[in-house]
């Protein structure tokens, strides 16, 4: 065997990871409602999604607690139906800093383009001497609701080896290492992403039923879009209905809060760790039966000065 194809059967290798099955059933006694439409979600700096819309729930985390905002741990977003899509650039920066985050991570510097229809990853074989490597192919749903990627060539020292492979009779599947990584695994010759394992905390639980790609863009549909509801409000925004919900110092009881986009023009930026200044920025009104309208500036719209000021 050359060294090109052992190092490109290396990369394949390092890929495959553990599935984690599946999760929970979710805590519907304690679970806040939530609905969103039009919202760019952070999660972090770098990485945010896009959520035309969503209807769900706060599954607070452990059983019979509560959904606290200052606390991302305590909650999963379960999600019943959505319309989810993540960048190509900020699918980079979460499988750089979540997936092979680690020093000893046998992939570094991954890179992600969507060209002609087929998504494109770049990146290096820190195992091997930073070896470079790249990939091209589709997306696809499986069964059990996660995204399949489809390798229709392989590359490495910029050599063509993915046909070599086929004549070999050698599969992805066969490669798989014991070490295996968070939130993706190697099934025949697919590589299978997990959404809900992948994404940093708060972590999302649901089915991708249908994914494609638009611009530079992966979308991910979640459940029926039989199921999804009507705009419950105008504008941009993100409403919590139900149970206990915990922000800042106070406690919602029978929680009737919607948090609304202060211009509507744009997408509502939220970014949940500097929910504070994007609150404080804006205003708040009570409605007759004690609801809660938070109308918020767009984090992306706050001064410099107030993103970085300490919390009080």
């Amino acid at each position: 065997m050359n060294g090109t194809l052992w190092l490109v059967l290396m990369l394949i290798g390092a890929l495959a990871a553990q599935d984690h099955g599946e999760p929970a059933a979710p805590d519907d006694a304690h679970a806040v409602q939530v609905q969103m439409r039009n919202v760019s979600y952070h999660y972090s700096a770098a990485t945010s999604v896009q959520i035309s819309r969503l209807e769900g729930k706060l599954v607070p985390t452990p059983p019979n607690s509560m959904p606290v905002f200052d606390a991302k741990d305590s909650f999963i977003l379960h999600i019943d139906s959505a319309e989810i899509a993540i960048s190509a650039a900020s699918l980079a920066n979460v499988l750089n800093s979540q997936v092979f985050a680690a020093k000893d991570s046998p992939l570094k510097d991954i890179s992600i383009a969507v060209d002609r229809g087929k998504l494109k990853i770049k990146g290096k074989l820190h195992s091997k001497g930073d070896v470079g490597f790249e990939t091209e192919g589709t997306l696809s749903v499986t069964t059990e609701g996660k995204i399949r990627l489809h390798a229709d060539k392989i590359r490495a020292l910029h050599l063509p080896v993915k046909g070599l492979m086929d004549l070999l009779g050698i599969e992805i599947a066969n490669l798989i290492k014991t070490d295996k990584l968070h939130g993706v695994r190697a099934e025949k010759d697919d590589v299978i992403l997990d959404p809900e394992q992948i994404l940093p905390p708060p972590r999302i639980q649901g089915r991708v039923t249908a994914v494609a790609l638009r611009g530079n863009q992966i979308v991910q549909i979640f459940g029926s879009s039989k199921s999804a509801k009507k705009p419950s409000y105008n504008g941009n925004y993100m409403a919590y209905r139900g149970n206990q919900l915990r922000f800042g110092k106070l406690t919602m009881d029978d929680t009737d809060m919607v948090l609304i986009d202060m211009d509507p023009k744009d997408p509502f930026d939220f970014f949940l760790d500097h929910y504070k200044e994007q609150l404080v920025a804006g205003y708040t009104k009570e409605t007759p039966a004690f609801g809660l309208r938070v109308y918020m500036r767009d984090f992306n719209k706050l001064h410099s000065g107030a993103r970085h000021a300490p919390s009080r």
